[in-house]
């Protein structure tokens, strides 16, 4: 029977980045099993972009992934306003000795750029295929593909966002809790250029969030004018925002942005995805791990969810870096262990902002407001948020610091 060090269940960002790390880190072989054909149109990959937080743009360096080809956009300056209020709070970048907050990149071309550097001997993709079953052993987990070939691997990585039941068949559950709240997610050009600027607005309906990005319009003189947006609102107003013609939608948006970047136009197709906080009962089982969306999916709100899931990543090359067994009990404790603390925190603040600025209750409008205003004013307050928004926050651990081998 064929066996293979590590076998990685998902071709998104988060596999392949873990498949990235472990060829620069160690001498492991690598399998990545994608049920996603790369020859159709984006291979599975999201369309969406995201921003990379300072530790996940590190965390790519370190490795030796060129996430520069990945249509980046550098945020240097975030203001967080809440709709019909008082509070807002600006930050820059240089005032914290930084060049930039993080990157907007597109997931599409980042998952590209990964797939290609993983394009090496030790690391075997296999797309499009699935695990069928799976048996778990003293020394390994046995592995049955969808075509009918068997391998066996000392760790199973599961990052495939839950999708395939593989973490039910170990015995590791989901709790769900619907927010309720549908995700619409595109793109537009702005009358005033975005300087690298990113908004977080919270809305009545719920968060609003322009990142800077130049999409494919058809306007190339406005280069420099582009935004991402992820406009967060409730089903039945995403329902009857989703029926306008562009005019009208664009209306709607302006009235809910305001005119700080001047006039919106130019629209891109409009998509939609349903909002809710997923979370695994476990982080591993004998042999097994949960990475990214798979361990946690998270509301979009503060862009914090995808960099947890990089930060699972990190943090399992370094409890594997230099272990004889990579799936080894020992192993899995110290990786359970040292994510719990990130783990739990980050979960924590995305629901309480989710909860506390999606309504307008005039208790926790008020207490907001005051919060928005002191964050603003209290620069060790700031501090603090800049190192939660970076991924340098108390809770997370250290930045893996081993070099290649």
């Amino acid at each position: 029977m064929k066996h293979v060090d590590i076998v990685i269940v998902g071709g998104g960002v988060v596999g392949y980045s873990l498949a990235a790390g472990l060829l620069a880190d160690t001498a492991l072989q690598v399998m990545v099993v994608d049920a996603h054909d790369p020859a159709a149109a984006s291979g599975g990959l999201d369309n969406r972009v995201i921003a990379l937080a300072k530790r996940t743009v590190d965390e790519f360096t370190r490795i030796g992934v060129n996430w520069r080809n990945a249509a980046r956009y550098p945020i240097r300056h975030i203001q967080v306003t809440d709709k019909g209020a008082a509070g807002l709070c600006e930050l820059t970048a240089s005032d914290y000795q930084l060049d930039a907050f993080g990157q907007v990149v597109s997931l599409a071309a980042l998952g590209e750029v990964l797939q290609q550097h993983c394009d090496q001997p030790r690391c075997q993709q296999l797309t499009p295929e699935t695990v069928a079953s799976l048996t778990q052993r003293a020394d390994g987990v046995t592995l049955t593909l969808g075509d009918g070939s068997t391998l066996d691997t000392s760790l199973l990585v599961l990052a495939d966002g839950g999708r395939s039941g593989l973490a039910e068949s170990v015995g590791i559950g989901r709790e769900q809790d619907d927010y309720t709240q549908v995700a619409i997610t595109f793109n537009v050009q702005t009358s005033e250029p975005h300087n690298h600027r990113a908004y977080e607005r919270f809305t009545e309906h719920g968060p609003l969030a322009f990142l800077p990005y130049d999409a494919d319009f058809s306007d190339k003189s406005r280069q420099g004018h582009g935004f991402s947006v992820v406009w967060t609102v409730s089903q039945s107003r995403a329902e009857t925002l989703l029926g306008e013609g562009d005019v009208r939608f664009l209306a709607e948006l302006q009235k809910a942005f305001g005119y700080r970047q001047g006039v919106i136009s130019d629209v891109s197709t409009r998509l939609s995805y349903p909002l809710s906080l997923s979370t695994a009962d476990a982080l591993t089982a004998h042999r097994v791990v949960l990475l990214g969306n798979s361990a946690q999916t998270l509301h979009p709100i503060a862009g914090q969810g995808f960099n947890l899931g990089l930060r699972d990543v990190a943090t399992l090359l370094h409890v594997i870096n230099g272990a004889e067994d990579p799936g080894a009990h020992t192993v899995l404790q110290t990786y359970r262990q040292s994510r719990e603390r990130d783990r739990q925190a980050t979960i924590t603040l995305t629901d309480t902002l989710v909860r506390t600025f999606s309504n307008r209750h005039f208790p926790l409008l008020a207490a907001r407001n005051v919060g928005l205003m002191a964050l603003n004013l209290w620069p060790l307050a700031q501090t603090e948020f800049v190192k939660l928004t970076t991924g340098y926050g108390t809770a997370t651990p250290p930045l893996t610091n081993t070099g290649n081998r």
